[in-house]
């Protein structure tokens, strides 16, 4: 078994083709069980969480596992407290072929299915990128977004003022147009792809802000109790998902089902329907919106290009 170092996973996943990688899965019809989530308790602190996500591709070829220990008490340890590991074996012989990073894959994958969608949803000449949330996937966005629009300017909008500037000053290092903003109605007014991936209890897009033609990308929530956009920013747009567990898992869904902003009928599909060929965006004014939650098909196609990128050399 080959242990993949974090430098060496984040090398292997190139976002053009770890894009079209998570295309090839939603289209194959990998399997993906619910999530095993098991509580450890700890005295003294908050308990820790294992999560266990498991997929397998069904064609002969390759199946994995994520493992993620989530560890609250380890913000006193100076630790991360979400550790994750990616383990790929083949589908046929239960070999055990790779071991990765799996916080770096799940921050790839993670922005790559949001780019994923945009290439169905966003508008062709999409330029301009808003990145609201400067954390771990915040930083991915815009070369995933690159990876399926001409993305010339980003802006970037952080509740941390120091943190933002950081991420954007890091964009003009590498000879991005990029800066943050401080006026966050003001930068969506701007924005043709506006990309949240914060960690935010409340709505931090306000529906009155958007206008025709954008499209709204929302990778933060993945829980009820989270929300990134409000009920009229959901009703403006029309809505794709990345699998029906958005329905139960992110409050950004469950919300405006709720209050009535949002029915069930009005979903216009998943990722699933999309990589089907069902259509995305109708014409240049309408408003899309993605929501994802992760799905652990996504976690598998993306160790899967990377193996194909170390099995290259």
């Amino acid at each position: 078994m080959r242990v993949v170092t974090t430098e060496e996973t984040a090398a292997s996943l190139p976002y053009p083709a770890l894009v079209e990688g998570l295309r090839a899965a939603f289209r194959s019809g990998m399997t993906a069980p619910l999530r095993h989530h098991h509580v450890m308790p700890r005295e003294g602190e908050p308990d820790a969480v294992l999560l266990l996500m498991p997929a397998w591709a069904g064609n002969g070829t390759f199946g994995g596992v994520k493992l993620v220990n989530v560890t609250p008490g380890n913000s006193a340890r100076g630790l991360p407290a979400v550790i994750a590991s990616y383990l790929l074996f083949s589908e046929v012989t239960g070999e055990q072929l790779a071991l990765l990073d799996g916080s770096v894959l799940t921050c790839r994958r993670t922005a790559a299915a949001a780019a994923l969608a945009a290439d169905y949803l966003a508008r062709k000449d999409a330029r301009t990128l808003l990145i609201v949330g400067a954390g771990r996937v915040g930083a991915e966005l815009y070369d995933a977004f690159s990876a399926i629009r001409p993305i010339g300017r980003v802006l970037v909008w952080n509740p941390t003022e120091a943190r933002g500037q950081k991420l954007a000053e890091t964009l003009r290092g590498r000879g991005v147009m990029a800066g943050f903003v401080s006026d966050l109605a003001s930068a969506v007014g701007e924005a043709d792809i506006i990309s949240c991936a914060t960690l935010a209890q409340e709505p931090v897009i306000r529906g009155e802000w958007l206008k025709p033609g954008q499209h709204l990308d929302l990778i933060g929530s993945f829980t009820p109790e989270m929300r990134e956009a409000d009920d009229a920013a959901i009703a403006r747009g029309r809505l794709f998902i990345d699998t029906d567990a958005a329905k139960v898992e992110s409050g950004d869904v469950i919300g405006p089902m709720a209050s009535g902003a949002l029915s069930a009928e009005a979903i216009g599909g998943t990722l699933y329907d999309l990589c089907a060929g069902k259509p995305g965006r109708l014409d240049d004014e309408e408003i899309t919106i993605f929501k994802g939650v992760g799905v652990a098909i996504e976690d598998l196609a993306a160790a899967m290009v990377a193996w194909e990128r170390l099995a290259q050399g």
